[in-house]
């Protein structure tokens, strides 16, 4: 995979044990390569926040393997010492609502990440002006969450995504608050910045507003996952 991109195979989740034991995910298949934007649908209770959920390392399968850029982070067990270094460093988050932190403004909010992970402030802060220009943002640097539009404020809230160069973003129904012009301008703004970043982007979605974008879709049933060939036809 180059060195990016994530790949889980056969991955299970199992809720309590013996006669009450359920498996919320059942030996899940996925791929996606880096610069690629893919979609992850299916009805309530499907496993959607499972599979997300663990992807994102917030909590641990029962079995299955996951490799994460050219990393195997999990085999029947976490291959990683610590599993809050490998959420903030290599994992992006992208959510419905953007949870900017409102004392800080755009730049910091974009660079703390990086901060956190260990990067100088100087370069933390370089990174994220490198991203909200790409994101046609950086004429807002200065300003604080509550001055930006909703669009806006997720525009940062991808930045901030990125800022690490993490090999995937989850995002989680960013699409859900907004209407049908800003939502495939998100769509195609994470689909660019996959491009130029090379990160592997997955999309949870009830939104069938950006369904239609979509090259590859993982659709989601009984914690079961199929893979469909999407329209891609905003992107062609």
């Amino acid at each position: 995979m180059d060195g990016k991109g994530i790949r889980i195979e056969n991955l299970t989740k199992r809720y309590g044990s013996g006669d009450t034991a359920v498996d919320a995910l059942k030996n899940v298949n996925m791929r996606v390569m880096p610069g690629e934007v893919v979609g992850l649908i299916g009805p309530s209770g499907s496993g959607k926040s499972t599979l997300l959920k663990s992807l994102g390392a917030v909590i641990e399968p029962t079995a299955g393997r996951m490799v994460l850029g050219d990393e195997v982070i999990y085999d029947n067990g976490w291959k990683v010492r610590d599993i809050r270094a490998l959420r903030r460093d290599r994992i992006g988050f992208v959510f419905q609502a953007p949870y900017l932190i409102p004392f800080l403004d755009v730049t910091d909010n974009v660079a703390l990440p990086a901060m956190l992970a260990g990067t100088s402030n100087s370069e933390a802060r370089r990174r994220a002006r490198e991203l909200l220009q790409a994101l046609d943002v950086d004429h807002r640097a200065a300003a604080m969450p509550s001055q930006l539009s909703g669009g806006e404020q997720q525009r940062v809230a991808i930045a901030r995504g990125l800022v690490n160069h993490p090999p995937v973003i989850l995002a989680d129904e960013p699409t859900a608050p907004l209407d049908s012009e800003r939502a495939l301008a998100v769509i195609r703004i994470l689909n660019e910045m996959a491009r130029k970043f090379e990160t592997a982007v997955i999309v949870v979605t009830h939104d069938e507003k950006i369904i239609p974008t979509f090259r590859r879709i993982y659709n989601i049933r009984d914690g079961v996952t199929y893979e469909e060939q999407g329209e891609g036809r905003a992107f062609a």
